[in-house]
């Protein structure tokens, strides 16, 4: 993915201010083996590129005064209530850049699986993200967890997913972690419908 910014001269809160009442976003640029710079892009382009999973967790392309470099997008300000952001930061990127990243996870194959499939079971997503460490060229966009295997009663945990290779993950000293459950279906329990009791001394008839 391939986005335009611009090198910005003026720096400093008041300048920032400025700059987003004209519509731009202003933002730095770091690592590597050039000095880092300020620079500015157009907010409704950049608001709208963040809504894409890909721009979060890929390699991007860009493109400054005509020169193209690689970048990671490293963090993003929101303004507290109102659509817009307040600053972003990228971090350069190269073929020897070692780098750790949150990807997100993507859940495949549950409908096929034999827990929903014939035990009609609910997979419960407990993570949706996972922090990887790998080289940037070997960045994925996304983790896929394959859950067409799983049965009614089981538990899918760190330690069941696929990385290519190359590619660990970020435990912080944890292990084997939960990353979804199979949640078996509640059965409806049906009440018996409650039947007032009759009196029979009422309504005989005296002989």
């Amino acid at each position: 993915m391939q986005f335009v910014a611009f090198e910005r001269a003026k720096q400093g809160t008041g300048a920032s201010r400025r700059l987003r009442n004209t519509g731009r976003a202003p933002g730095i640029v770091f690592g590597g083996d050039a000095p880092a710079i300020t620079i500015e892009l157009d907010h409704n382009a950049l608001w709208h590129a963040l809504k894409k999973e890909a721009f979060h967790s890929a390699i991007l392309d860009m493109d400054v005064g005509g020169t193209v470099q690689k970048v990671l997008l490293r963090d993003v300000q929101y303004h507290p209530y109102k659509p817009q952001v307040l600053h972003v930061d990228f971090q350069r990127v190269n073929d020897k850049t070692r780098l750790r990243k949150k990807v997100p996870l993507h859940f495949e194959g549950a409908e096929s699986s034999p827990a929903v499939k014939v035990d009609r079971c609910v997979i419960n997503h407990v993570m949706n993200e996972i922090e990887i460490e790998c080289l940037a060229t070997q960045l994925p966009e996304n983790i896929v967890v394959d859950l067409s295997e799983v049965t009614k009663g089981s538990t899918i945990h760190t330690g069941d997913i696929k990385l290519t290779k190359g590619i660990k993950l970020v435990m912080h000293g944890r292990s084997n972690l939960t990353v979804a459950t199979v949640v078996e279906p509640v059965e409806e329990v049906v009440a018996a419908p409650v039947v007032a009791a009759v009196d029979d001394k009422k309504g005989k008839k005296k002989k």
